[in-house]
């Protein structure tokens, strides 16, 4: 058995076994036993009381973050030519349709959102195979088709994330960075536990949220009582 490090004794100390914190606990307490170097990602799962294989248990939907996501999301957005100086003064970093479809038919997808019009869909039909796999393609739900396309970037510059359960009844995404404040960190969190608990399925019976634990990247992860969230 390997020894433990000074930094992974410090956290073995800090974080009980077994304990369920509260969320504002969490919030410090993550920052706390985060050791890496760089300013690490915090990331969020809530285990879900849902079967995911149902179509009426199906848990999916948008959150706004108080406090934005702390990376810079890169945004395409396929429109025709009257939106595309809408597009381009809202922060999209590119703004384009056919040359752009080109490039993505050829395997370029260095993006993080697309952001299309329904009027354009016909077109990004194909690259399905392409975009699907890598959860870039549009989709109303998600808020990434639209006819408002400059007021979609904008929101999505400015912390706009989607997410959805999967197959294990869990929805996993990230909330921030390491180097937010507890305060920041708590109210991003509290506003994506309260989007997912307002999305409850009528269908989902018993206990919907399972659980949550928050970590950072390569750190333990902290429980939470979802009590101190609702």
């Amino acid at each position: 058995m390997s020894k433990l490090t000074k930094n992974q004794k410090l956290v073995a100390d800090k974080v009980e076994a077994g304990k369920a914190y509260s969320l504002k606990e969490a919030a410090e307490l993550v920052k706390e036993i985060t050791t890496t170097k760089f300013d690490a990602s915090l990331d969020i799962d809530v285990r879900l009381g849902v079967d995911p294989r149902k179509a009426n248990q199906m848990v999916r939907g948008v959150v706004s973050l108080p406090n934005g996501t702390g990376k810079v999301t890169r945004v395409l957005c396929l429109c025709t030519p009257d939106q595309e100086a809408a597009a381009t003064e809202a922060g999209a970093d590119y703004v384009g349709l056919d040359e752009y479809i080109d490039k993505i038919k050829g395997g370029w997808t260095d993006v993080d959102v697309i952001i299309t019009m329904p009027s354009c869909m016909g077109k990004l039909g194909p690259l399905g195979r392409i975009l699907g796999p890598r959860g870039l393609m549009p989709n109303p739900k998600s808020g990434t088709v639209t006819m408002d396309v400059a007021k979609a970037v904008k929101e999505v510059k400015q912390g706009k994330i989607d997410f959805k359960v999967d197959k294990t009844g869990i929805i996993h995404t990230s909330i921030g960075k390491v180097s937010f404040t507890p305060e920041q960190i708590y109210e991003n969190a509290k506003e994506f536990i309260s989007t997912v608990i307002k999305l409850k399925p009528a269908a989902a019976k018993g206990t919907y949220i399972k659980s949550i634990f928050i970590s950072s990247t390569m750190s333990k992860g902290i429980k939470v009582d979802p009590k101190t969230v609702e």
